[in-house]
């Protein structure tokens, strides 16, 4: 196997051509490159499978992109694992010389590499973002996995800049319980808004 130079190759889990479920861009055409690699460690991370990048295919950039142009979709959502455990900038400029959008899902436990469209910063308890994240990402994305999250959630918000959308989104397993309190929370602090994993509903990955 080929050794991970994130100039050259990354270890993607996988590749696949869907519609966004999630955020700001829900309903958008996107094709996802799953980054392997993932020490963040969330206890209901719904793909725990991706942590270990020895796991998974060494993968040369420009086959990446290659089938990310095939794929006809103008946006590429680079997502984890936690893809910042990597250098982006090699991929970010390889996606961008194709003409592509490049859209980022990160905890921002990282340093800020690579150049992008679009910057979802979705933080984790178990590691915290690092501050420059604040500054740059598009929308923050906060799971809602108990009562404790909308504390959370409010302790980010006071450090985005003020045009960063702001979202809930009920975790997975807790959805029936957690949506109806999301949409209480949102209708007294309109500043927010409601996210779904929609192609979880409508059965897309």
């Amino acid at each position: 196997m080929a050794s991970v130079d994130p100039a050259q190759n990354l270890p993607l889990m996988e590749e696949f051509l869907t519609l966004q479920g999630e955020g700001a861009h829900t309903g958008s055409s996107a094709y996802f490159l799953r980054i392997g690699g993932c020490d963040v460690g969330c206890h209901w991370c719904d793909v725990k499978e991706s942590w270990n990048a020895e796991l998974h295919p060494v993968t040369p950039l420009e086959q990446m992109v290659l089938n990310a142009v095939a794929s006809g979709s103008p946006t590429v959502v680079v997502t984890g694992g936690e893809p910042l455990m990597w250098n982006m900038g090699p991929l970010t400029d390889a996606l961008h010389a194709a003409g592509l959008q490049v859209h980022l899902e990160t905890s921002g436990a990282y340093p800020l590499t690579g150049s992008w469209d679009w910057i979802c910063l979705s933080p984790k308890k178990t590691k915290v973002p690092r501050p420059e994240w604040y500054a740059v990402a598009n929308e923050l994305k906060v799971i809602v996995f108990n009562s404790d999250d909308f504390r959370w959630a409010e302790v980010h918000a006071q450090e985005v800049h003020r045009g960063a959308q702001r979202f809930l989104q009920p975790e997975w397993s807790k959805r029936d319980k957690a949506l109806p309190e999301i949409i209480a929370y949102i209708e007294r602090n309109p500043v927010w808004r409601l996210s779904l994993q929609t192609h979880k509903y409508i059965g897309l990955p």
